[in-house]
């Protein structure tokens, strides 16, 4: 904290002090009632903090991150505050959300996004390899009849099934490598075809 940030936080913590000094000395006569009223302000002013603390968490959780439509052959994403951009595919009909990540080669599909996409990874076969940061995992090849971000919508896509536990699924260059422009401006990340 620079000096100026201190000299505020002593100045607001000698008022929180006088005001709770003279919230005690005004109900002296009825103690018990005013440690009843500071211990439900304490638990309202733990209950602020947390969530001011907590508040990225929130709204990352309660707002998703959605592509939104530029122009009839170009979609934006806002960035995280995780600093990742997330868009959702229609797969199949289905709408499933992915992590853009132009470190993975092809679309990557957990195994519980393939189920919800009607692939049984059950019957796969795991011929295909890939290292990872968590070691090498097996890999099935798949076609997707259909994906479709936003307006833009493309036929016959070859992707991937883990065979490993992934938290969710990853949109790769496999599939980037499809759009004519690929742009970060301003925390955006602008996909054309």
């Amino acid at each position: 904290m620079d000096t100026f940030d201190t000299g505020r936080l002593i100045y607001l913590v000698l008022l929180l002090v006088m005001v709770v000094a003279w919230g005690f000395a005004a109900r002296r006569q009825s103690m018990n009632k005013t440690l009843q009223y500071a211990a439900v302000w304490g638990l309202i002013i733990v209950g602020a903090i947390a969530a001011v603390g907590l508040w990225d968490d929130i709204t990352r959780a309660s707002m998703p991150y959605r592509a939104s439509v530029v122009g009839e052959n170009a979609v934006s994403v806002p960035r995280s505050p995780d600093g990742h951009y997330y868009v959702s595919l229609d797969i199949n009909d289905t709408n499933i959300p992915f992590v853009v990540d132009t470190g993975a080669t092809d679309i990557v599909l957990s195994q519980r996004d393939a189920r919800r996409a009607g692939i049984d990874p059950e019957t796969l076969n795991y011929i295909g390899r890939a290292r990872t940061a968590n070691g090498e995992v097996a890999l099935a090849p798949v076609r997707l009849d259909r994906v479709a971000l936003g307006p833009i919508e493309d036929r016959n896509v070859p992707a991937v099934v883990n065979a490993g536990e992934m938290d969710g699924s990853l949109l790769g260059m496999g599939y980037l490598q499809h759009f004519g422009t690929i742009s970060i401006s301003q925390d955006t990340l602008t996909l054309t075809r």
